[in-house]
């Protein structure tokens, strides 16, 4: 299952619905094939619904800053593919996850904290801050754990994602690394359409390097 998952997950958060339908539209195609709405989104399960009802063929889509239990079954029953969260999640929200199949991908800052996820039965592990811990802790954590499906998220973008991939992250999350925000408020597809397409150059150089 998770080799399907895209490299790269789109996270909007604080949006309209009609800004996100804005920017999920031009991701149709794309290597960018997973979006994440976040929870502290206006109207955050609505929009997770619709915009599943309108793309959930094309584009994995998912919920972000998800911090409940309650929140997570309002998620799933909203259509979400996956799960993310800032913390880690309890152990019955990835059951939760697991009986419904859907990925979970609860936060970590420490080896233990990543370690005690993974034990528990998450599916990938949201490293972050990544930023703040740097593309050297990835390699470093898992030369003792071994290889282990990290997503990072925070600070990461579209010029130095490939430290991270490089690093050992088998994915990442990225907000304001990819777009400039005032084209998703503005809905300025030339803008939108562009900062897509210089990701998935990103993304295709480093196929050609053998790096994803």
């Amino acid at each position: 299952m998770l080799n399907l998952f895209p490299k790269v997950t789109v996270i909007l958060r604080g949006y309209t619905y009609e800004q996100i339908y804005t920017v999920v539209k031009n991701l149709v195609g794309t290597k960018l094939g997973a979006v994440e709405i976040t929870m502290n989104t206006p109207d955050a399960i609505k929009s997770i619904q619709k915009i599943n009802q309108e793309f959930g063929n094309h584009i994995k889509v998912g919920a972000g800053t998800v911090l409940t239990y309650e929140e997570a079954q309002q998620c799933i029953k909203a259509g979400a593919a996956f799960l993310l969260s800032p913390t880690i999640f309890d152990k019955k929200i990835l059951d939760l996850c697991k009986n419904n199949g859907v990925i979970s991908v609860p936060g970590a800052f420490s080896p233990s904290e990543i370690k005690k996820s993974f034990d528990d039965g998450a599916d990938i592990v949201k490293v972050f801050p990544a930023a703040t811990l740097g593309a050297k802790y990835l390699s470093d954590i898992q030369a003792p754990l071994g290889k282990l499906p990290l997503m990072v998220v925070g600070g990461v973008n579209t010029s130095n994602v490939e430290e991270y991939f490089k690093a050992g992250a088998s994915f990442a999350g990225i907000a304001s690394g990819i777009f400039n925000k005032e084209d998703i408020i503005n809905q300025n597809e030339n803008g939108i359409i562009s900062s897509i397409n210089a990701m998935e150059q990103k993304l295709m150089e480093l196929e050609e390097k053998k790096i994803l």
